[in-house]
């Protein structure tokens, strides 16, 4: 959304700080024998208490208050009393919510416990992508500037981008203009970031695959060639410098 006046800012930086504080929460509450159902309900009470509603349900009709995706699930996992946490599980952690008619949305990737399975690579490369991706988004910067940033650095490291998921605008409702900011570069593109936007800037790197795929749950996505998936996501506030990062209290970088 076009941020025109105070009480818009306010309003965005309130939901931005309850989901931000969300899936702070969520990740820390998370143990090894956990279920991702308990996990997902203690996300939605914490949502419930500020008053704040998932965005996901309540847009979508998902059968959860978060996106909790495990291992090889690359994005939308459904939360599951049969989905038991292990040591060194690949988890990501997506929450969006609605309060007072802003909507915010942010998520991140991490390993649960020991690095058993060797995921932090994974992880650190999208946490430290999304970061210097954000650095370089101001006013008049092309979106597809900034997909070519991603996927460059996500070959310097290895590995892929999953080409059909993309960050997007957000404010008035959770998937807003602009629609499209791909993890790579759309040559065509021509549109520009603008200032005073509020826009959900995500990361998908993955260590094989470069689709995701829809299971027949109709919601859970998987890589089109297997291996792994990890996600980084933050609501920020385009200006003419820096972004303002309106989900910092999610604590994704430390």
């Amino acid at each position: 959304m076009s941020i025109t006046k105070e009480s818009e800012l306010i309003g965005m930086k309130k939901i931005s700080e309850v989901v931000g504080t969300t899936l702070k929460l969520m990740r820390a509450y998370a143990k090894v024998g956990m279920s991702t159902k308990e996990l997902d309900e203690y996300g939605g009470e914490i949502l419930k208490r500020y008053g704040a509603k998932s965005a996901p349900y309540e847009t979508y009709g998902f059968p959860g208050y978060t996106c909790i995706s495990i291992n090889k699930e690359a994005a939308h996992g459904i939360p599951s009393k049969n989905k038991i946490l292990k040591e060194g599980d690949l988890i990501n952690i997506d929450v969006s919510a609605e309060l007072n008619g802003f909507w915010s949305d942010n998520g991140g990737s991490f390993v649960l416990g020991k690095d058993i399975h060797n995921h932090q690579p994974l992880v650190d490369a999208s946490k430290n992508i999304l970061r210097k991706a954000i650095n370089h988004i101001k006013g008049g910067v092309k979106i597809s500037e900034i997909g070519y940033l991603i996927e460059t650095e996500a070959k310097k490291s290895g590995f892929k981008v999953i080409k059909n998921l993309a960050g997007h605008g957000v404010g008035r409702s959770l998937h807003e203009a602009p629609e499209n900011i791909l993890n790579y570069r759309v040559k065509s593109n021509r549109e520009r970031f603008k200032k005073n936007t509020t826009v959900a800037i995500e990361t998908f790197i993955s260590t094989i695959s470069t689709v995701a795929v829809e299971l027949n749950d109709g919601w859970t996505l998987v890589g089109n060639k297997g291996g792994y998936v990890t996600q980084h996501e933050q609501t920020i506030l385009v200006t003419d410098t820096y972004p303002v990062i309106l989900t910092e209290a999610n604590d994704i970088w430390n």
